[in-house]
């Protein structure tokens, strides 16, 4: 009985080996499970390739192996904040710095005492404390930036992203002398780091040195070639000297990175067309503007922007659907009037205006002063733009400058 049995088993042992539901002890898996080394380096050449979204996505699958490493959720927090840059609208900023927050409170829970941690949240508290994103949390979110770089210094006094970072943290509290003090140890420290010579050009750049700030930007590109926003703060520089050519140059660098990345950014061909409206060329202007929109349908801060450009351009027939779009939001036929597209056949796309804040305040006034400079008698373009002006007036009643824009505006209608 006990050899029968023993040859059943056999058997049966020897029809699933057959069939392949048992395999030998010892033999590969059919598919390489990768490690997270691996992912590590994935993200870091994506990073260095510009391609920010994708080492966002490669550094999130390394923390999902091993989330028991604080440097994982550090340069995970680190690229965010960076690819933060390229979006367009407060909420799409606003959104990514808070997830650089969470991760980079996670490494902080892993490693408390840890000083490259530390100096890493500094940063990433420094951003999410602009004013435009913060509102009445921005001094909250900027002293705890300001007490954990100096405890991450306290730490290890020669951390040189510490150093830098926490210059950062002083040049945004105006505190620009000290400033210049921390960032000449943390260039002694840190020649061949990015965010050493990001820092130090903005610090040129707030006090107005702005050939030092575009040589130090530059040797930030010469460690970090293919960051699109280092090229594009170079342009912006350029084109504040008047030196249009070259802020050209530097706009069409960005914009062909992210060409060859993929990457469809609409920020460089506004720049572009910002920059023709300053030479007087409308037509090139618009046609920046356009492809801008072309790359990014959706967002109604690009259909604003567009809106000003057409505008600038004195454009203003054609700046008032896009206006329209940014403030008050519009249906898919209006959209397809912006984009000149073919409403039976192309994508049908309806647009939520946004909110009224100090990044969009200037749709909202430069919307209703078109809407006051067209009206005609019988039509309601006055009613739509004392509208909007009652909202910028609610919340900007105190802003002179803003106050004198909306009382020019108003007194056309009044005087109809």
């Amino acid at each position: 009985m006990f050899f029968m049995i023993l040859i059943f088993v056999l058997v049966a042992l020897l029809r699933s080996y057959a069939k392949g539901e048992i395999t030998p002890p010892f033999m590969p898996t059919p598919t390489p499970t990768r490690t997270v080394n691996s992912f590590v380096v994935e993200a870091e050449t994506h990073f260095q390739a510009g391609s920010l979204d994708k080492a966002i996505t490669a550094y999130k699958t390394a923390t999902e192996i091993n989330p028991t490493d604080p440097v994982l959720f550090l340069e995970l927090a680190r690229v965010q904040v960076y690819s933060s840059n390229s979006l367009t609208t407060d909420a799409e900023r606003r959104q990514r710095l808070a997830e650089a927050l969470d991760a980079i409170n996670q490494a902080k829970t892993l490693a408390p005492a840890d000083s490259s941690v530390l100096a890493v949240r500094a940063f990433v508290l420094n951003w999410n404390a602009e004013e435009t994103l913060a509102g009445d949390q921005s001094e909250t979110l900027r002293n705890e930036a300001e007490a954990e770089a100096l405890m991450a210094l306290q730490l290890d006094n020669s951390n040189t992203l510490a150093l830098a970072y926490y210059s950062e943290i002083l040049i945004d509290q105006f505190k620009w002398v000290q400033a210049r003090e921390y960032m000449t140890q943390a260039m002694e420290r840190g020649g061949d780091l990015m965010d050493v010579h990001r820092i130090q050009a903005y610090l040129y750049e707030i006090l107005g040195e702005y050939n030092l700030a575009i040589q130090e930007y530059q040797k930030a590109i010469e460690i970090s070639p293919n960051l699109g926003f280092l090229y594009n703060a170079v342009g912006r520089l350029y084109r504040h000297l008047e030196l249009y050519d070259l802020a050209l140059e530097y706009f069409d660098k960005a914009a062909s990175l992210n060409e060859q990345l993929g990457i469809k950014d609409p920020i460089p061909y506004m720049a572009i067309a910002n920059t023709y409206i300053r030479m007087g060329e409308a037509m090139v202007a618009s046609r920046n503007a356009y492809k801008a929109l072309s790359y990014n349908p959706y967002n109604p801060d690009v259909y604003g922007q567009v809106g000003l450009i057409y505008y600038r351009a004195r454009n203003y027939e054609g700046s008032i659907p896009a206006l329209q779009c940014a403030v008050e939001g519009c249906s898919a036929e209006v959209t397809c009037e912006v984009r000149e597209c073919d409403f039976e056949t192309d994508e049908k796309i309806e647009i939520t205006g946004l909110p009224l804040s100090d990044s969009t305040v200037v749709y909202y006034y430069t919307y209703g002063s078109v809407l006051a400079g067209l009206h005609r008698p019988g039509d309601d373009k006055c009613v739509e733009a004392m509208k909007v002006f009652e909202k910028v007036r609610q919340q900007y009643e105190d802003n002179e400058v803003i106050m004198g824009i909306v009382e020019a505006s108003e007194s056309i209608c009044a005087g109809e």
